[in-house]
């Protein structure tokens, strides 16, 4: 850990790490805009950089586009990300009443605290995870991507039939290619510049940025109200952590373990974190009218969640969230295998990973109360330009990847599909990491099946395995079990 301190603290990765922070502050402010289209938009630029380097920008990418999102939420009432939609309840009627800079000042210091607190986590628990973790072979590794896929597909918005079906297509776009077992190719129909499948990374750009630009396009011309912020009003003190204490500290907890869970993420910690306060609270009426304890849980919970979901993806190779997914990739682009593994091979990484997300939460703080009065005035440039430029950035880093238009198509193709998407209420959360993780949950059934002769119930002699696979089991039933029981608690008549 003191090393990957020393390797953070050197001249690239801490001038890439401010630079992905604040890059991320910016682009979580702007609405319509989020933290997982900038790394996927900024993966082709790391390329040429050194691992830990690049995985310091793109964490500061996430720490910063997690909490700008705050900024637009308070502001505007359009939450700048998916994390930052419960704070609008609380953090909109503060600005419209006068107190703006408050929210603002509450919100960054929640941000900051659940942070730091689901970092401590993330350093404890990590280590002695991917030593766990080690232990697991085939069947254990196939049963924990199939719930993570399973998880993500039932607990993301919209209808869980949907969910799974988007989880399905992914893993079946993923198919085209190599065949990992014989070396033959397989639904290529022909094509030799599908021999090596679907590149990762026009996929990526497509799913998240190009199908943004499409869906951003059907609001060009959308005016935003005029919101002006004074800086050296914005204040945060010792005072605050007294008076808001007990709520940064549940809510952060309560956004790490919710993180760690795989599929759910930032918003949905944000949510059990608010009801949570609003429950225990002795005046549960003023919440959703500007009150600042709603404020502080749920850009506490949402913050914390980042560090949460950290530790399946270090630990396991798991995605906690999408973003994850992308992280994952940029993993993979760098010749990296995400999972226990990575603390023995490749240390520097996954404690890199962790020392970068500590120094990211203390750039974004300083970044947050200095400059919050000019990021705010970044909301207000021309959504033509902004879409414009993205789009010829989307271009070039697909291209630079194999030097093809090949890979330039495969990304408009992808941004349609994602487009068509969500335009369908499918999520896109269980398509690109059915994508991301078709190929390894293939290899492992493949491992456990040469295991056990070929017999699918060799999955029974493993019992971690059998567990997790209950857990999916149950998860796939759930909906009709609580049907159910929602029946039998019902009176008769």
């Amino acid at each position: 850990m003191l090393e990957a301190f020393q390797t953070t603290f050197s001249f690239w990765p801490l001038t890439f790490l401010l630079i992905g922070t604040a890059a991320g502050i910016v682009v979580g402010s702007i609405p319509g805009l989020t933290a997982t289209m900038l790394i996927a938009l900024t993966l082709p630029l790391t390329f040429t950089m050194a691992p830990t380097t690049a995985m310091a920008l793109l964490v500061g990418e996430y720490v910063g586009g997690i909490s700008g999102g705050l900024i637009s939420a308070t502001l505007l009432r359009m939450p700048g990300t998916p994390a930052s939609i419960m704070t609008t309840l609380d953090g909109f009627p503060m600005a419209t009443s006068g107190r703006g800079e408050r929210a603002l000042a509450l919100g960054i210091l929640a941000s900051v605290v659940g942070g730091l607190v689901s970092w401590v986590f993330l350093a404890v628990l990590s280590p002695p995870l991917s030593l766990l973790a080690l232990r697991f072979g085939p069947w254990e590794y196939f049963a924990l991507v199939l719930m993570a896929l399973v998880m993500l597909a039932t607990l993301s918005q919209g209808s869980m039939i949907k969910g799974l079906m988007a989880g399905f297509l992914g893993m079946v776009l993923a198919v085209p290619g190599i065949d990992p077992s014989v070396g033959q190719l397989r639904l290529t129909f022909g094509f030799q510049s599908m021999a090596g499948g679907f590149s990762l990374l026009p996929v990526l750009i497509g799913t998240f940025a190009v199908s943004q630009i499409f869906k951003d396009l059907l609001y060009l011309n959308e005016k935003l109200p005029d919101v002006r912020v004074e800086r050296r009003r914005i204040m945060v003190g010792f005072r605050d952590l007294r008076t808001h204490g007990a709520n940064l500290l549940r809510s952060s907890v309560i956004g790490t373990w919710i993180g760690i869970l795989p599929g759910i993420g930032g918003n949905i910690a944000a949510m059990v974190s608010y009801a949570t306060s609003k429950n225990l609270s002795k005046e549960p009426e003023k919440f959703g009218t500007g009150h600042e304890p709603g404020v502080v849980s749920t850009e506490a919970a949402n913050n914390a969640s980042i560090g949460g979901a950290l530790i399946p993806l270090i630990t396991m190779g798991i995605p906690g969230s999408v973003t994850e997914a992308v992280l994952i990739g940029a993993l993979i682009i760098h010749n990296l295998q995400p999972g226990p593994l990575l603390f023995t091979t490749n240390p520097e990484i996954a404690f890199g990973i962790i020392t970068s997300y500590l120094v990211a939460n203390v750039m974004m703080l300083f970044l947050m109360l200095f400059a919050i009065s000019w990021i705010a005035k970044i909301m207000y440039v021309p959504r033509h330009l902004l879409l414009s430029g993205i789009l010829v950035f989307c271009v070039i880093g697909t291209f630079a990847l194999n030097n093809r238009f090949f890979d330039v198509w495969v990304m408009l193709a992808f941004g349609a599909l994602g487009f068509v998407l969500e335009r369908c209420k499918v999520p896109l959360g269980p398509f690109v990491i059915g994508f991301v993780l078709s190929p390894l949950a293939e290899e492992q059934l493949r491992s456990g099946l040469m295991l056990s002769d070929g017999d699918p119930a060799g999955v029974l002699e493993y019992p971690i395995a059998t567990g997790l696979l209950v857990v999916v089991v149950l998860t796939l039933c759930w909906p009709l079990i609580r049907r159910q029981i929602e029946a039998v608690r019902k009176p008769v008549g």
